[in-house]
């Protein structure tokens, strides 16, 4: 649905408009932190598509122009529309959404108008009247493709823009409380921070032990880098992460399985999580599927397991060699064996047995001596 985003500002632009006198290096490599009294996230600012309007929003932020501003108008699970001079006055709430704009000339590009993009407000029917004001796509948006300058992309936070969008609103998309931005910094984008447990060993990763916190009891399970070393490596990067914290156990097969893990039985994933979320090329071992083994759920391509995990209540021949097994339950197995006898429609519990967390622990020494069939 084409989303109408502009109100008519009252009057016409000033001179000619603005050319950043930034070098383009100047501008590279930066980010917008923008802190609001919802929360903060972080803009990518991208001057290589829109060189003029990133240049014209840093000189705004540096100046705090946009200390104070309003998110003055949200569709939910739209956009989110914000950056306008007038809206800082509580008296001219008729007002928001007409100032600080006709500023700025059209500098489009071939980027989609995709979740998180920020895009420049326009009047409507003038495509040369960019200024202040800015919008940011809480979801695709393939109407707006081709007729907004986009300008940078939320990189970190959209689960904060996400919730701006979802406040409660007029009908015509003023929020009933005001969300204010606080201030915007522009800041050097930092160095990739290098992704947890990237450089472990084996034998490193061995020493971690996993407890599964459930609304049924506690679990707790060893892991074999030696047999499934990047299986292990993805579970403790997202129990880091709480990934899995949230998930239920979808799947109870009895004196088959137990699976949880499964990413639709949680609430969303913030920015960074969902960064962690890949599809694992399969390490089939000579591991059997044996009582209190921990596997790996994939569909029909063996490489689409992501998330999704089992452990095995009884022996599963079956699954050997076309599962990835990479751990083993060393506590709880009672509690296991309880979840199993659940009452069931079919595989789905009938009462929801939550996986509140997953705490990792660290031994001082690994246990390499296990005996595995």
């Amino acid at each position: 649905m084409l989303l109408t985003l502009i109100l008519v500002l009252l009057q016409a632009p000033k001179g000619p408009p603005y050319k950043t006198p930034l070098a383009m290096e100047e501008m590279a490599r930066k980010q917008a932190l923008v802190d609001t009294t919802a929360g903060t996230f972080v803009i990518d600012l991208q001057p290589e598509a829109a060189p003029n309007h990133v240049g014209y929003f840093m000189k705004l932020a540096r100046e705090g122009a946009y200390n104070g501003t309003l998110f003055h108008r949200i569709i939910s699970m739209g956009i989110i529309q914000g950056g306008d001079p007038i809206s800082k006055d509580p008296a001219r709430t008729k007002q928001y959404g007409t100032g600080g704009l006709g500023m700025l000339q059209a500098e489009r590009s071939a980027q989609k108008a995709t979740r998180g993009a920020v895009a420049a407000v326009l009047q409507p029917g003038k495509p040369d009247s960019a200024g202040a004001q800015f919008f940011i796509c809480v979801t695709d948006q393939p109407a707006l493709d081709g007729k907004y300058t986009i300008f940078g992309r939320v990189s970190e936070g959209l689960d904060v823009v996400q919730r701006i969008s979802q406040a409660p609103a007029e009908p015509n998309g003023a929020p009933i409380e005001r969300v204010e931005i606080r201030s915007v910094t522009i800041r050097d984008t930092p160095p990739p921070e290098p992704e947890p447990f990237a450089g472990e060993t084996a034998e490193s990763m061995a020493r971690y032990r996993a407890v599964l916190e459930t609304s049924a009891g506690d679990i707790s399970v060893e892991f074999f880098p030696d047999k499934a070393p990047e299986h292990v490596r993805n579970f403790l990067r997202l129990a880091q992460a709480g990934v899995f914290d949230g998930t239920s156990f979808h799947r109870v097969v009895r004196g088959f399985v137990i699976q949880t893990g499964y990413l639709t039985t949680r609430g969303p994933l913030t920015e960074k999580q969902q960064k962690l979320v890949r599809g694992l090329q399969p390490e089939f071992n000579d591991t059997k599927h044996t009582r209190g083994i921990l596997s790996m759920a994939h569909g029909d391509d063996p490489a689409s397991a992501t998330t999704s995990f089992f452990i095995v209540t009884g022996d599963a021949p079956s699954l050997d060699g076309k599962y990835t097994v990479f751990g083993r339950v060393v506590g709880g197995l009672d509690v296991v064996d309880k979840i199993e006898t659940t009452a069931v429609s079919g595989e789905e519990p009938l009462e929801r047995i939550d996986v509140k967390s997953v705490r990792l622990v660290r031994d001082r020494q690994p246990r390499m001596d296990v005996q595995r069939r």
